[in-house]
């Protein structure tokens, strides 16, 4: 029997382009930016941002996750610039289970260059490493090419598709199933935890 893991936090991540990192008050500008992008949030569960109010209700919600020790995502951070040009994490985690989905957003201006697969790649090794995961999941729109496209170049095999199975924006959506599975993890958890 194993201790069941606790949440180790968003420490500060780095990949060859990136820094993967807590949000702060500071980065609302930034959220903005790729958040009131229609083309960003044409395949999520959230609508665009309207005004800069919207993103600064985003990012205190996400401070309040980092206060309360729970899953929240890192701010992708452009080592060349600075920007917080995206988010990465895990949106729901089972701990007894050991899995957690994963989830991103990117800025349009830094699509098709690598950048996704780079921090969603990096958070899947974090999620193996420090939080023992077996199975690491991610869905996305039958239509969200570019998405299918980071998983898989992150080794997420597709499942299937999961039929009607969000109510989103008012619309019940179809949704393909990825996931990448750590066989280590698997062998070392067999038995459960305490």
């Amino acid at each position: 029997m194993h201790p069941q893991p606790q949440n180790p936090g968003n420490p500060v991540l780095e990949t060859e382009r990136l820094i993967l990192r807590k949000l702060t008050a500071n980065d609302v500008g930034d959220v903005f930016a790729y958040c009131s992008d229609e083309e960003i949030s044409k395949y999520t569960t959230w609508y665009s941002h309207q005004t800069i109010e919207d993103s600064v209700q985003y990012v205190d919600r996400v401070l309040g996750l980092y206060e309360q020790n729970d899953i929240a995502p890192w701010g992708i951070e452009d080592k060349e610039t600075g920007a917080v040009i995206g988010t990465v994490g895990f949106v729901y985690w089972h701990p007894k289970h050991a899995k957690a989905e994963l989830a991103y957003a990117l800025s349009r201006a830094h699509w098709n260059k690598g950048l996704m697969s780079e921090a969603a790649g990096r958070i899947i090794r974090f999620g193996f490493e420090a939080m023992q995961l077996v199975r690491i999941e991610a869905r996305c729109h039958l239509s969200n090419i570019g998405s299918s496209r980071v998983m898989e170049k992150c080794g997420m095999e597709f499942e299937g598709v999961l039929r009607k199975n969000i109510l989103v924006k008012g619309q019940f959506e179809d949704l393909k199933l990825y996931a990448v599975i750590h066989e280590a993890n698997a062998r070392a958890h067999e038995g459960g935890w305490k």
